[in-house]
């Protein structure tokens, strides 16, 4: 490889541009957004990189106005936990809930939790305020003895559940999907209106038990990210519509001002 020399101008150089952030794909900033508020570790990071790669706009984690004003999709924290408030702010928003069997989500979810617990500390954790409340919303983290074990964080898993299907039940702006179930990618694409496929590919939407899915439809699947002892995939993903989880904006880095009840 040949370096290249390097020359000293003697004329005044013009400022550099400031770098333009990521603008919202969809109709416009208060409008049609994505909230994914599933639980962690069942499949929020996959998600998430699904749809950058379909040219939205992304906030894995959202602590700011700004996050949510220029993300077309919005996941985990604080989705999972301020679902009812964001219905309120964003009224024509979609919700996408993830579901995952419990004998796999509860191990991934208990090394999560071993990795994160001493940051998300009432007090002394450096985690952002808004994630470490969004945590123990639904974990009670700073309430129980043992925040590891199986009987707990199933009855969290369950009410969660529970809670979320309550208030978005008879809504068409509500799906629930199993990421690991084939054809889950083309049904959520379909949900929020990026997909059209024909009626071959309709059936496997709504049948994908019933035949092999179709090779014409690309992406059927969600990536496999966050296997093992991976956590950390979507700082790892580089994508140029990724939008940070503390952008600044009018507002600075404030958050909305509504209360969890």
């Amino acid at each position: 490889m040949t370096s290249k020399q390097t020359e000293v101008s003697t004329t005044p150089q013009a400022a550099k541009p400031k770098p333009t952030l990521p603008k919202p794909t969809v109709a416009n900033e208060q409008a049609n957004k994505v909230f994914i508020i599933g639980l962690p570790c069942t499949g929020t990071t996959s998600v998430s990189v699904a749809l950058l790669d379909q040219g939205l706009t992304v906030a894995h984690q959202a602590f700011t106005k700004q996050a949510f004003m220029l993300a077309d999709a919005v996941s985990d924290a604080p989705c999972f936990s301020d679902y009812q408030q964001l219905d309120k702010l964003f009224p024509n928003a979609k919700f996408v809930y993830l579901d995952r069997p419990l004998d796999k989500w509860l191990p991934s979810m208990q090394m999560l939790l071993g990795r994160m617990l001493v940051h998300l500390d009432k007090d002394t954790g450096r985690f952002h305020p808004v994630m470490k409340r969004s945590f123990n919303h639904c974990f009670d983290i700073w309430q129980v003895e043992d925040v590891f074990d199986e009987a707990h964080l199933t009855a969290c898993y369950q009410r969660h559940q529970q809670q979320v299907m309550s208030y978005f039940a008879g809504r068409d702006d509500f799906i629930s999907i199993d990421i690991s179930v084939d054809g889950s990618l083309a049904k959520l694409l379909q949900f929020i209106g990026l997909a059209k496929p024909d009626a071959a590919e309709f059936r496997q939407l709504q049948y994908p038990q019933l035949q092999s899915q179709p090779q014409n439809f690309p992406q059927l699947n969600f990536p496999q990210l966050n296997m093992g002892r991976n956590v950390a995939s979507w700082d790892e993903y580089k994508h140029p519509n990724k939008i940070s989880a503390n952008v600044s904006g009018p507002d600075k880095r404030k958050f909305f001002d509504y209360r969890l009840d």
